[in-house]
């Protein structure tokens, strides 16, 4: 998706995210919330909307995460995906 996004319906992606992530079963929901964060580090037109997903869904908002990794929750993993990014073109 991330390579090739051509064709693809980011806004109905996005709408199917926000009413099945939350009680998609454990591997979807890892694979919905992976999505999500994609689009959100991805498409800097559809970033708002995916922090405001995640911060409404709080899926993996409480999940475990060792020192110096970046968390699975959506809204923390795109600001600092996108964070990274930044500082490699300026670097």
């Amino acid at each position: 998706m991330a390579k090739k996004p051509e064709g693809l319906d980011l806004a109905g992606l996005l709408d199917h995210i926000e009413t099945e992530m939350k009680d998609a079963p454990g591997r979807l929901q890892w694979a919905m919330n992976h999505c999500l964060a994609q689009i959100g580090i991805e498409h800097a037109g559809y970033r708002a909307r995916a922090i405001d997903i995640g911060q409404r869904l709080e899926v993996l908002k409480d999940y475990p995460t060792p020192p110096n990794c970046t968390s699975p929750f959506a809204p923390i993993w795109i600001t600092e995906m996108v964070s990274r990014q930044r500082d490699q073109r300026q670097g």
